[in-house]
């Protein structure tokens, strides 16, 4: 009945995963879009800072990213605003894995955009389409298929990562599978079961980024 129980906890941990792996991907998709943008503008600064914090998140390991937003960002704002300010270890996961996340995807739109076809964008000018209409309804579209692949190893990449938010006391699943592992002193029993519950996730993960590719990909032949 205690095995069970412990059990119960990881499958609700589980879904404290999803949700922060769902969450730090959306919005790493924009810090993405946003940084591969800034990249490719004429503004030598802007594209010079872009390049340059991209290049820094890249270079730091994870963990030490985190640490800095829920211990340093804490830190910071408790004097700034002379009262303690606690940050959540759930907002402190989502923004360092996003961050991370949106990093390497940054190079992931930046490639997909540059393998548009020139011919496409000119089309779209001299159709006398604004620069928001040929963003939205000719590159966006056609840069999303050719990024897919590489968000979708990145999104693989992410749901391992959210293991280390345990660290900062996040009631995830591999927090859960600890706690029932050191109660009950079977270690392989329930990091089995995490385990398994990883492998169960990257499956089905893979199966919908099949679909979307497929979908994606619906008018080329």
């Amino acid at each position: 009945m205690q095995i069970n129980g412990f059990i119960l906890q990881i499958l609700l941990g589980t879904v404290v995963t999803i949700k922060l792996a769902c969450c730090a991907a959306l919005f790493g998709m924009g810090v993405g879009l946003i940084g591969a943008l800034l990249e490719s503008i004429p503004i030598r600064w802007l594209r010079y800072t872009a390049a340059s914090i991209i290049f820094i998140i890249r270079g730091l390991p994870e963990l030490l990213i985190l640490f800095f937003i829920y211990f340093g960002l804490a830190t910071l704002f408790s004097k700034l605003f002379h009262h303690y300010v606690d940050i959540s270890a759930f907002a402190a996961g989502v923004a360092a894995l996003g961050l991370i996340f949106g990093a390497y995807a940054a190079q992931v739109f930046r490639g997909a955009f540059l393998a548009i076809d020139r011919g496409q964008v000119e089309a779209a000018n001299a159709m006398g389409f604004t620069g928001w209409q040929r963003f939205t309804r000719v590159q966006m579209p056609q840069a999303w298929r050719h990024a897919l692949p590489g968000l979708g190893n990145l999104w693989l990449v992410l749901l391992k990562d959210t293991a280390i938010v345990t660290l900062v006391g996040l009631t995830d699943m591999m927090n859960q599978a600890k706690m029932a592992a050191s109660t009950t002193h079977q270690p392989f029993t329930f990091y089995l079961i995490a385990a398994i519950i990883y492998l169960v996730i990257t499956s089905v993960s893979q199966k919908i980024i099949h679909i979307f590719t497929l979908q994606a990909n619906r008018y080329i032949h």
